[in-house]
């Protein structure tokens, strides 16, 4: 079971567990302010942008070229942005930490 730290952008800190699907299905599931999730996950509206804690940025690896197509269409995106419908929930995540993108 991975926990999962979200910062909204009202700087309110949730955590959440999980133990499969995407991060973008358990912020839904979990109310997470500011993950919608428009498209249902699959990597065509950036409603479930956030920026990964620089010190688990090894952890996830790169994005795929959809993914920083669809990025490329938001204003608050940086090195650390990814689209949490393109992150699996996994013991691999347990403790990652996601900020909310504005």
């Amino acid at each position: 079971m991975a926990k999962i730290t979200f910062i909204t952008t009202n700087d309110e800190t949730i955590t959440v567990e999980g133990n499969s699907g995407s991060v973008m299905e358990l912020a839904v599931q979990n109310d997470i302010k500011g993950i919608d999730g428009d498209c249902g996950g699959v990597c065509s509206c950036a409603t479930c942008h956030v920026h990964v804690a620089p010190e688990f940025m090894d952890k996830i690896g790169e994005p795929e070229e959809m993914e920083k197509d669809m990025l490329e269409f938001d204003d608050d995106v940086d090195e650390y942005s990814r689209l949490s419908c393109q992150l699996t929930v996994s013991d691999e995540l347990d403790g990652i930490v996601l900020r909310v993108a504005k």
